[in-house]
């Protein structure tokens, strides 16, 4: 079983996460994609509630029948650490391949991760390519150890999706149409 695990905040899930989970399975060879909503994030503050996020993805993903919604940060007390997510994983599917996906973005700093020399024992650590960020500038032990793909460009940020909903501007073709009617209905990311 070859199980990838794809970390976000997701604030909101939009498509360029989707096109990037759906790559990694064909490239990867991947039997299931879960996407691992980060509850608490150390590195950063997400905007809405983690349960509402983790909703949004459940809705996004409902229709590719490799991905899958994932409570493995959730229902975790306190901050969740990628380490400790990718702990859980191999205690879950002990015989399965793990691959930690997610943005390229996201590398730049991972030698501040916790325990990032562990991450690369528990799990082949993969990064997709986003627009403006390459992993040339990684410690060249990561640089060794992390897998870049390649990934089609959809130049999109979640940050521009909450910009776009506090402007009253349509979300249409960003987001999946369920992630949209989720947002108007729950009032997420507006102003007011």
């Amino acid at each position: 079983m070859r199980i990838g695990l794809f970390g976000g905040s997701f604030d909101p899930v939009h498509m360029g996460h989707l096109l990037a989970a759906s790559e990694s399975a064909d490239q990867l060879e991947l039997d299931e994609v879960h996407f691992v909503t980060a509850a608490r994030p150390p590195h950063k503050r997400p905007v809405a509630p983690a349960e509402a996020r983790h909703e949004m993805v459940v809705l996004a993903t409902i229709s590719d029948e490799r991905f899958r919604a994932s409570r493995l940060e959730l229902d975790q007390p306190g901050p969740t650490f990628t380490v400790d997510t990718l702990r859980r994983a191999r205690r879950r599917w002990p015989a399965a391949e793990l691959f930690f996906i997610t943005g390229a973005d996201a590398y730049r700093d991972l030698a501040s991760w916790r325990e990032p020399q562990a991450l690369v024992e528990l799990a082949q650590m993969v990064a997709v390519s986003r627009p403006g960020y390459d992993l040339g500038r990684l410690d060249p032990f990561f640089r060794e150890r992390v897998l870049f793909l390649e990934i089609p460009g959809y130049e999109i940020s979640s940050t521009e999706i909450r910009r776009r909903v506090v402007d009253g501007r349509s979300v249409r073709y960003l987001v999946p149409y369920e992630v949209e009617v989720y947002i108007v209905k729950h009032r997420l990311y507006r102003a007011d």
